[in-house]
């Protein structure tokens, strides 16, 4: 065996460990949507059997049946990645006997997998084709219950759902590709599921339950969320609470006669910064004023700062520098200088 094929090898039997390990955290996780993890689990778990029986089979030979039963992990594949949008969009946490129904071809086939042919003859190439547009079918429902939910669920959720499908899809179709001849490499796929999960598994771990499952239970949906910033936006803009350094999420939350939770959800959401980010957003809108008003060119940055809402300036500096990329004094000296060339 040469480097390139033990380099190749290794990264395959990485990315699978990574892939069953992950997937067996998701099916025995207690917290969140259960429904919603064991469904990525079985996505990742059959996507492992599909991969690890192509790693496996490259470098050693592999009976008929076993060869069957590592395929069978695409059927296995598209109604986990479908049930799963379930419940992760329209939040169902339960589990039904018509869901379950539809991983019955996954059964069906592993158990019949000394039946099937698997030798290149017309059967077998039917037998991989039907298992390919299994897949391509559900993913197609997958999708387009991804549209018809980019209406109402958060964009989080949704952001995350894409990109599962874009990773389930790419999958595909480097596996269609080399089925029809089109992709020569034959480990193309497992090399591309091994970058898939390390990138999956750092996105999983850095912001799957710290994102996803942080407004899971919330009531609140997202035209909900917009008509709050929009009521947010309009105490703003009349009555400036930025300006006070003691203003909180809180008192902003009962000036608007709604909870804490549900603000900072909806800023979340709608604006893409959390609370901080968002009040300095309006106080370093009203530095500029002031640092560009004629009749403020005596005072001190700090003055301005305290004046806008600021508690100190060292924060101010931070705030501005990050919403306007220049200092405070920068900016004052750009636009006083432009303002002498009039």
């Amino acid at each position: 065996m040469g480097d390139y094929q033990l380099i190749i090898l290794v990264l395959g039997c990485l990315g699978v460990a990574q892939a069953l390990f992950l997937s067996a955290y998701l099916l025995t996780l207690k917290r969140g949507n259960r429904a919603a993890n064991i469904f990525l689990g079985l996505v990742l778990l059959g996507l492992t059997i599909r991969i690890g029986k192509a790693v496996v089979f490259n470098y050693t030979y592999l009976d008929p049946w076993v060869r069957n039963m590592g395929i069978s992990g695409f059927l296995l594949v598209g109604p986990a990645v479908w049930l799963y949008g379930q419940a992760l969009l329209n939040n169902v946490q339960g589990f039904s006997k018509t869901g379950l129904l539809h991983v019955a071809p996954f059964v069906l086939f592993a158990l019949s997998s000394k039946l099937i042919p698997n030798d290149g003859s017309l059967a077998a190439i039917c037998a991989y084709t039907a298992v390919l547009a299994h897949l391509a079918g559900y993913l197609i429902v997958s999708w387009t219950l991804y549209a018809r939910a980019s209406s109402k669920a958060r964009s989080g959720l949704l952001s995350w759902y894409r990109g599962i499908l874009i990773g389930v899809s790419l999958i595909l179709v480097l596996y269609a590709g080399i089925f029809v001849g089109v992709v020569p490499f034959y480990l193309l796929g497992a090399t591309a599921f091994s970058f898939l999960i390390y990138l999956f598994s750092f996105v999983f771990l850095k912001k799957h339950h710290l994102a996803l499952e942080k407004y899971a239970q919330s009531t609140v949906d997202v035209a909900a969320s917009k008509a709050l910033i929009i009521r947010v936006k309009d105490k703003f803009t009349s009555d400036a609470p930025y300006l006070d350094p003691d203003t909180s999420l809180q008192s902003i939350a009962q000036k608007l006669d709604t909870q804490p939770r549900f603000l900072s959800q909806a800023i979340n959401e709608v604006e893409k910064v959390n609370f901080s980010e968002f009040v300095n957003r309006y106080r370093v809108e009203h530095a500029k004023s002031l640092l560009t008003d004629p009749d403020r060119a005596g005072d001190k940055i700090a003055t301005i700062a305290f004046d806008c809402g600021f508690g100190n300036l060292t924060s101010f500096n931070v705030a501005f520098k990050t919403h306007v990329n220049m200092t405070p004094s920068q900016f004052r000296k750009q636009n006083t200088s432009v303002e002498n060339m009039k």
